[in-house]
């Protein structure tokens, strides 16, 4: 088997076992493509032929990173290499989307001192991990008629997070519930406190 054959098999080999869905070296089927070099530098439009011949020659592979372009455009890389870092940022990608998904923790207007503490305990987690939290008030019954307990339980949650959090939905009545989305930040912003106080005027 040739140099040549040799080197498209055991590329193709490659891409087999990633889970990127990538055209490489004779998977590429335009006559003619704009070429980044391995050092990241534009080589221009050269045919398919002509871009393998230099992957070849550096003993490297030739990977198709914009199929859509006109031409297309290829990069000639280490493909394990390459894919390996394009699965790391995906992962890092996916990590980050799922970090920041919205949580939920319900209180009651009359919530007891250590129920209490326990979801402070638990928003906290949810923070610490990156999520947004949605602080939901639960009226039952007569309950309805005590709405002030409601905005004074979250305004006692806000102050206690003080500038460590920042306000994305102020307190909003739907129903029996009485609900507010907060997010972490980081020090040295408005405090959250003030934000609620500016909306509630």
């Amino acid at each position: 088997m040739s140099f040549k054959a040799n080197f498209a098999k055991l590329s193709l080999v490659k891409l087999k076992k990633g889970k990127l869905n990538l055209r490489v070296n004779h998977q590429i089927t335009a006559p003619s493509v704009r070429v980044i070099g391995q050092d990241g530098k534009q080589l221009g439009v050269l045919t398919v032929s002509e871009a393998l011949n230099k992957a070849l020659e550096a003993g490297l592979d030739l990977v198709e990173i914009a199929p859509s372009a006109k031409p297309p455009v290829v990069k000639i890389v280490n493909l394990g290499k390459f894919t390996y870092q394009l699965e790391k940022k995906e992962k890092k990608e996916r990590k980050k989307a799922k970090s920041s998904e919205l949580k939920e923790i319900r209180f009651s207007p009359f919530i007891g001192e250590h129920d209490y503490n326990t979801r402070i305990e638990r928003i906290k987690e949810f923070f610490e991990a990156g999520n947004k939290v949605k602080i939901v008030v639960v009226f039952l019954g007569r309950q309805m008629g005590s709405k002030e307990f409601g905005y004074n339980l979250l305004d006692k949650i806000v102050s206690q997070f003080g500038d460590t959090i920042a306000i994305d939905m102020k307190p909003k009545f739907l129903g029996r519930y009485l609900s507010m989305v907060v997010s972490p930040i980081k020090r040295g912003k408005a405090r959250a406190e003030d934000k609620l106080k500016e909306e509630s005027k």
